[in-house]
């Protein structure tokens, strides 16, 4: 039986949030189309109905995942409260549901052109909601700053070995960054 429009359109929506967390929590190389169309609860079959390629999906679910995080900064009542959120052992443990640039940076840097443009619109976001209301040269120069550094600290947060030392890197850029933004 045909599915309906928006039944293909819930069903491909479905697939992007999958495919989002499963690219972000076991990375992009790392995911097989019939794994990403198994935790849609979907056979691997139905993928080519819906999208071209990996890439459209990839790129796709970049953006979904940008929104998402970028969507949960933005609700929070001040630039601060964003960056301690965004630094939090929460958002370090929890790499299926954060922010795609930690989690994926060097996998995004090597991705095609579609998928870069969906990353780089999810970073400039970012900075956007650090700068605030504010467009000065200094303070977007500041907010990039920022926005790197919470990028690469939650990366290096995941990446060292030690619990320790992964509290104390996420430590220091939010108490930096919080003093810095205040």
């Amino acid at each position: 039986m045909r599915k309906s429009r928006e039944e293909a359109a819930e069903t491909r929506k479905s697939i992007v949030r999958a495919a989002a967390r499963e690219f972000r929590e076991k990375g992009i190389v790392a995911t097989g189309l019939a794994d990403l169309m198994k935790a849609a609860g979907l056979t691997h079959g139905g993928f080519y109905k819906h999208f071209v390629s990996k890439d459209q999906l990839v790129a796709e679910a970049t953006a979904a995942a940008m929104d998402g995080i970028l969507e949960e900064l933005a609700t929070r009542p001040t630039v601060n409260s964003a960056v301690a959120g965004y630094l939090s052992t929460r958002h370090r443990d929890n790499p299926a549901s954060g922010c795609p640039l930690a989690a994926l940076g060097g996998e995004l840097a090597r991705s095609d052109k579609e998928t870069r443009a969906a990353a780089t619109a999810g970073f400039t976001r970012l900075v956007d909601i650090l700068a605030g209301n504010a467009r000065a040269a200094d303070v977007r120069r500041q907010a990039l700053v920022a926005a790197v550094t919470m990028i690469g600290a939650v990366t290096m947060s995941r990446v060292v070995s030690d619990p320790k030392l992964s509290d104390e890197i996420l430590d220091a850029a939010r108490e930096t960054l919080v003093a810095d933004t205040s």
